[in-house]
């Protein structure tokens, strides 16, 4: 008889301990779709889509021809609508543009690009080429390396199309009036500058 009550309480107590752990995990779990969490994952996800914008665009040459999208007699971008930079793409004026205008201005998200560059005397600088206003917290940023050599041209699209044109007027010319100015480092390489992508949703 014994024997049986201490079986007895011994399956109470596991039922009671079992119960105990399951009211506290309901009460302490964290899911995978918490604000701190949701919000990262946000913003990982915006930031790799960033990456392969940058990515693709390199690839075809459609980033190298948007930073040389350059009118050196009006010291800005061609059809820059506010001073030297953009503000609105709707209209993209060149393809690295469009390709970032479809693939965020559509989901409501806001993007900053600038050409991040050393100039002569070792200042690193920042030409905004697209700029919407202040990111916010959640904001996400994606980078890319691009060498400029004295041979490449500044682009301009005189025709109205999406295809920007050489202009056949080369950097290392020393005339081109272009925004980055030459590394002198003797070589063919005329500078590296950075192209940074900043996003955010609104």
């Amino acid at each position: 008889m014994r024997a049986q009550a201490h079986t007895l309480e011994g399956v109470v107590a596991g039922l009671l301990l079992i119960s105990a752990l399951v009211f506290a995990y309901q009460v302490t779990a964290v899911t995978p779709l918490s604000g701190s969490t949701s919000s990262q994952h946000i913003e990982n996800q915006q930031r790799a889509t960033a990456e392969g914008a940058l990515q693709t665009t390199a690839e075809s040459g459609a980033l190298r021809r948007a930073v040389l999208f350059w009118d050196a007699s009006k010291k800005r971008f061609h059809g820059a609508d506010n001073g030297q930079h953009y503000t609105n793409t709707n209209d993209p004026p060149n393809r690295f543009l469009d390709a970032l205008t479809r693939t965020f201005d559509e989901r409501g998200i806001a993007l900053n690009v600038h050409v991040v560059y050393v100039d002569s005397s070792g200042t690193r600088r920042k030409q905004p080429m697209v700029y919407r206003g202040e990111p916010s917290d959640n904001a996400a940023t994606a980078t890319t390396m691009l060498t400029l050599y004295d041979d490449d041209v500044r682009y301009a699209d005189p025709d109205g199309d999406d295809v920007a044109e050489p202009t056949g007027d080369e950097l290392g010319d020393g005339a081109t009036g272009f925004y980055v100015p030459d590394s002198g480092s003797g070589s063919s390489v005329y500078n590296v500058v950075t192209v940074e992508v900043t996003v955010w949703r609104q």
